[in-house]
């Protein structure tokens, strides 16, 4: 019975254990020198395409450069550029990032009403839940169950992430559960929430 328990308490104990450790940001400072082309100096991107990255969870960076890795997250670029990383390296640069303080953008008038209806209730005709659930109402996202900061993020790069879920060629969400949700929106409810989150405060 003792060593029962004991089994427990230690499974219980590895469970609530981070899945990563804390990275050293000024090391990852170092390191983004090769990220800011794409990325902008602090994980602020100028182009639209590109996903700001600053203020992101740890946690949710590391998962995805080590999900680029792997190759359970396809993207050519970004392929190449986590090809010489180590993981002590994935974990500093998610330190550095997710210190940085991320900018916010606006949302198109003509896609605020439909945008924020999707993110704050869904589409109960659809099957389509709301973003909100998942992401707070604010944007700011749910560390501990891994779930990205949306707030401020371009909608350019929220629309084509919720279209390659869509489509099954981005396959790295836990339980399929982006694929499920994007397979039910409509090609206007992805631009208006992508809208909607890029104004997002």
């Amino acid at each position: 019975m003792k060593k029962i328990l004991l089994t427990l308490s230690f499974s219980a104990l590895v469970l609530s254990a981070p899945l990563y450790a804390a990275g050293d940001a000024a090391a990852g400072k170092a390191i983004s020198a090769t990220c800011v082309a794409c990325h902008g100096m602090d994980g602020n991107s100028a182009a639209p395409n590109f996903p700001k990255i600053a203020g992101q969870h740890e946690g949710y960076l590391y998962k995805q450069l080590m999900d680029f890795k792997t190759g359970k997250r396809v993207d050519p670029t970004m392929v190449g550029m986590v090809a010489a990383l180590s993981k002590k390296d994935m974990r500093d640069l998610a330190a550095y990032y997710a210190g940085q303080t991320g900018s916010k953008g606006t949302t198109a008038e003509d896609q605020l009403a439909l945008g924020q209806m999707i993110y704050r209730s869904g589409n109960a005709t659809t099957g389509v839940s709301a973003c909100a659930a998942c992401h707070s109402p604010t944007g700011a996202g749910n560390p501990q169950a891994n779930f990205p900061q949306l707030s401020g993020q371009h909608a350019t790069y929220t629309a084509s992430q919720l279209q390659q879920f869509a489509k099954g060629t981005r396959a790295n969400d836990a339980g399929s559960m982006m694929r499920v949700i994007a397979r039910k929106m409509s090609d206007a409810e992805m631009k208006a929430v992508s809208e909607y989150i890029q104004g997002l405060q």
